[in-house]
């Protein structure tokens, strides 16, 4: 296939490698893709695969230039002059004899493998002569032409590389005018439609193996059925054996450490044989959770199978590889990013950002193609969310072949009814009765006024060696409580005003229960796995309650657990939980528990209480869920337009985040120590977030101000600068951003 007498094309520099090896090395990847994401929604998946061929074999040949190929060969005196290779990769496309409807896809495709319709509009415009006599004549006098760069392309190499393809390299080209065109291309509408499938998919893939074989990647890997022995260690429960035997959606109900995540892995398991491979997202709330996840699953399957995503990995992967290598940490993390792992742990907001159309969207999309979503802890998410991940789930079931699971441990109903009507065909398992009665765990107590009234029955329990969490609705309250309370024994506050650093530290400890004090606030709710004899909390929502009850008797060892509920709020509560009718049924609810059950929580019965507290959205909730809904869909249905980057849409998606990071003003000189070693992961895992609300009333009162920061690059010696926020709040280590003792600024940190 490669003739040495032949003129060599490069496709890449340093080091250099041949456009036919990066050819080959693109089709390495398609050949996988093919087996691992086999499922596409389309009705000719042949024909699709053999046009990706089509693309991958032509995506490059624009840089059969002599000018890009003295520019990747490093020669001073080349006339590129930044033009676009694709440009003249998507015009050689039309030598060949392709039918109409290939021609439609495979000519945008090529187009636009790098760059936007929109931004290669412009640049057409503006650097190649069109005959517009309207122009400034100083641009007309700047501009080339394209006929004339076209002209110069090496033909004869190239098609001594598409005949090792059986593709006519010499061919008549019908239009040399690249006005022409991108007129032709734009007048079929494929440019400001709704993106249509097959366009998706193929600019997705295509981009998938250009990406993947330029990062060096050789393998993709794929579920194997040794990858699902872990599932069968103990006896199956009768609704991990119905998920282990019911294809398509899902929705499974059964009570907290009923074994749901194996139920869920089963389900993939019958998936994968019923429908063929795909790829596997676990879906969950919280960076915590999501942690513990990946480093569950890493374990059960071996060989790098599993890859996370949230903002936090890279806090993670360097604190969690400071033993081992760094460079291993970097390649895990490239490998996250990417196709490789065939099982991913991420937030929604990692999937959802696709559907804003933010960049490399496409490619998202594409590994979306007959996947599995796994919705755990869906219980968790404000109606904002809510209604984003519904809009998720009516896209890529209908769209993309996508099967979903989603778990439930209880939810209101009325947030059930929009699961089903967005799944449309389901399946329904639940946990059978016998196991709920197995799964009595908890009894509930209220006791009367504050928690911070009641530190002396907390008190009596650590001294006699009871495993004691305790949780607060604030932070300060948190801070607080953890100051006053005592043991002989290791006690740990976790709330969300640590930096990543502490936060991860804190984490590994719980790991290794040797805590007999946990003090935390919501931050506890999520998927740590922790086990305490008794637990204190304040009043909060009955679904927040139950996942706070879930820490207590986690294994089901101990019998039948307290779990004391304080009754009266904290004025701060209602920056919070702001609906106080809700917490008012929950005392309710548990209060009629206490009467008839003996303040025994039967997991049976959970739901009459979460219907009984959420008969029906508020006002407020269903007004903000119907709005997020119905514009995500409205964009989705008129603005996911193919070949488009929408940049606005960036900061809009961005803005959702309720969270801003700064930096303690002790922790300055570290942060600058840190830069000036290039050691930026663990300077960023100093920064602390804190909510906008929070943000705003500190900047007004100048408690937050802006730093200018420099330091030197080890690799090139330049020096670069970096600007970020600085707040004047003591943090400590123990009990991270104290938000109630202001800290001075010292000359020394203004200056650095």
């Amino acid at each position: 296939m490669n003739n040495p007498d032949v003129f060599q094309i490069l496709a890449k520099s340093n080091p250099e490698l041949t456009l036919l090896q990066h050819i080959e090395d693109c089709l390495r990847i398609y050949y996988q893709l093919r087996e691992c994401i086999p499922n596409l929604p389309l009705a000719d998946r042949e024909s699709f695969w053999e046009l990706l061929k089509l693309c991958i074999v032509l995506h490059d040949t624009g840089k059969a230039h002599p000018d890009f190929q003295y520019l990747l060969r490093r020669k001073k005196y080349h006339h590129w002059n930044g033009q676009r290779h694709e440009l003249f990769s998507a015009v050689l496309a039309t030598s060949l004899p392709l039918p109409e409807a290939a021609r439609a896809l495979v000519l945008p495709a090529i187009l636009c493998h790098h760059k936007s319709f929109d931004e290669l509009f412009s640049f057409i415009e503006h650097t190649y002569q069109s005959g517009d006599e309207f122009l400034p004549a100083f641009l007309i006098e700047s501009q080339k032409s394209f006929t004339e760069e076209l002209e110069k392309i090496d033909r004869k190499s190239l098609a001594e590389i598409l005949s090792g393809y059986n593709l006519p390299g010499g061919n008549s080209i019908p239009n040399k005018d690249i006005h022409t065109f991108i007129r032709q291309l734009n007048r079929s509408g494929i440019f400001e439609k709704e993106a249509s499938t097959e366009h998706l998919l193929l600019l997705g893939a295509l981009k998938q193996c250009d990406h993947l074989a330029s990062a060096g990647i050789n393998r993709i890997k794929k579920l194997e059925e040794k990858d699902f022995q872990f599932l069968y260690k103990y006896p199956l429960y009768q609704h991990q054996q119905a998920a282990s035997e019911t294809p398509g959606n899902v929705i499974l109900k059964s009570p907290t450490g009923s074994g749901k995540t194996e139920a869920a892995f089963l389900w993939v398991q019958n998936e994968l044989k019923v429908s063929g491979q795909g790829r596997i997202f676990y879906i969950l709330p919280f960076t915590a959770s999501i942690n513990a996840m990946y480093e569950r699953l890493n374990k059960a399957i071996d060989d790098d199978k599993t890859g996370m995503q949230h903002s936090k990995v890279s806090q993670y992967l360097d604190l969690k590889m400071s033993d081992d290598s760094s460079s291993r940490g970097l390649a895990l993390k490239e490998d996250f990013k990417t196709l490789v792992t065939p099982v991913k742990v991420v937030t929604p907001f990692q999937l959802l950002k696709h559907l804003y159309g933010l960049k490399g969207y496409e490619k998202g999309i594409f590994e979306w193609a007959g996947a599995c979503f796994i919705f755990d802890e869906i219980h968790a998410y404000d109606p904002n969310v809510f209604a984003q991940i519904i809009a998720l789930l009516r896209f890529a079931t209908r769209r993309l072949n996508v099967r979903a699971l989603v778990m439930t441990a209880t939810l209101p109903q009325y947030l059930h009814r929009e699961l089903e009507s967005a799944l449309g065909n389901f399946h329904f398992i639940q946990a059978n009765e016998s196991l709920y009665h197995d799964f009595v765990r908890h009894q509930v107590c209220l006791l009367p006024g504050l928690l911070s009234e009641g530190l002396s029955q907390i008190q009596h329990d650590l001294n006699n060696n009871r495993k004691v969490l305790v949780v607060c609705n604030t932070v300060e309250q948190a801070q607080n409580v953890y100051n006053r309370l005592t043991t002989h024994h290791e006690k740990i506050l976790l709330h969300g005003r640590f930096n990543g650093r502490d936060r991860i530290r804190k984490e590994e400890v719980l790991g290794k229960d040797s805590a007999m004090l946990l003090v935390g606030t919501q931050a506890i709710e999520v998927s740590l796995d922790i086990d305490f004899d008794v637990i204190y909390t304040e009043p909060a929502p009955l679904d927040a309650l139950i996942q706070r009850f879930g820490r207590v008797n986690r294994k089901r060892e101990k019998g039948i657990s307290p779990c004391f509920v304080f009754t009266e709020r904290n004025e701060k509560d209602a920056f919070i939980y702001k609906d106080e009718d809700i917490v008012n049924k929950t005392i309710e609810i548990l209060r009629q528990c206490m009467e008839e059950e003996n303040g025994i929580i039967s997991e049976s019965k959970l739901q009459q209480m979460m219907d009984f507290v959420y008969p029906e959205w508020t006002d407020e909730h269903l007004e903000e869920y119907q709005r997020t809904l119905e514009l995500l869909e409205y964009f989705i249905q008129n603005g996911l337009a193919p070949f488009k980057q929408y940049p606005e849409r960036e900061e809009e998606f961005y803005e959702r985040f309720d969270g801003l990071k700064v930096l303690p003003v002790g922790l300055i000189n570290e942060y600058q120590n840190l830069l000036n070693e290039n050691k930026f992961i663990k300077a960023d895992s100093l920064l602390v977030s804190i909510s906008k609300r929070r943000f705003r009333g500190l900047k007004h009162q100048e408690g937050i101000y802006r730093q200018q920061v420099f330091f030197e690059s080890n690799r090139t010696k330049e020096l670069y600068d970096k600007s970020l926020w600085v707040i004047k709040r003591l943090y400590s280590e123990e009990l991270g951003l104290l938000m109630n003792d202001p800290e001075a600024v010292s000359s020394d940190d203004q200056f650095l």
